[in-house]
This record gives C-alpha cells, structure tokens and sequence, in this order.
C-alpha cells in the first residue's frame, strides 16, 4: 500500500515558477514508477509527465521544455518543477504510482494523490 500527499499548489502569475512535490509512504519508493497528471475544470484527466524507477523521464509534449519530474529516493518524494506557467496550466494536479505501469494511461496507475490546485492568471 502506497499513500501519496501532494503540495505545492497555488495561485501564481502567467510567467512564474512553481514546484510541486508528492510525498510518499512505503520502503519500496524507488521501484515504483511515478506520474503527474491534471484535471482542468470540465476536462478529463490528462497525463503531464512520467518517471521510472530508473530515473527515465518523459514528458507530454503540452509541458516539453516548460515541466520537469524528479525524484528524490531518498526523500520519497517525486516533484514537478513548473515554469513559464500559462493560464492553460491551471488545474487540479495529481500525482500517481504503480510498481509496474509506467505508461501515460491514467488508467493503470494503482495509487493517487488527492491532488493540488494550480491557478495560473493572466
């Protein structure tokens, strides 16, 4: 069993920065494979970036260049460090884990967060 708490989230200008961070129970950490997702008002769920165990990343092509996932095994805490933020970005931001999955289907990942709220203004 895995328990995943984000934070980080908040009201922020078009152009600023934010970092969010989920924090994570259990002595296995570094072999589950941990994801970001967001859910705009209205919206479906959509996949934002990917980290393996390993270490590989990969990032949607909406977040490419701006979005960047890392984990800190040690801390077992994964983070989405979030610049050039554009109003776009605003949604309620997830991050979920599955010790096999690693895939972009929101639908495979056995474990969420609850999630935190990103308001970008223009």
């Amino acid at each position: 069993q895995v328990q995943l708490v984000e934070s980080g989230g908040r009201l922020v200008q078009a152009g600023g920065s934010l970092r969010l961070s989920c924090a994570a129970s259990g002595r296995t950490f570094s072999r589950y494979h941990m994801a970001w997702f967001r859910q705009a008002q209205g919206k479906e769920r959509e996949f934002v970036a990917v980290i393996w165990g390993g270490g590989t990343t990969y990032h949607a092509d909406s977040v490419k260049g701006r979005f960047t996932i890392s984990r800190d095994n040690a801390k077992n805490t994964v983070y989405l460090q979030m610049n050039s933020l554009k109003p776009e970005d605003t949604a309620v931001y997830y991050c979920a884990a599955d010790p096999t999955w690693r895939g972009t289907s929101e639908r495979e990942y056995r474990y969420w967060g609850q999630g935190t709220q990103v308001t970008v203004s223009s």
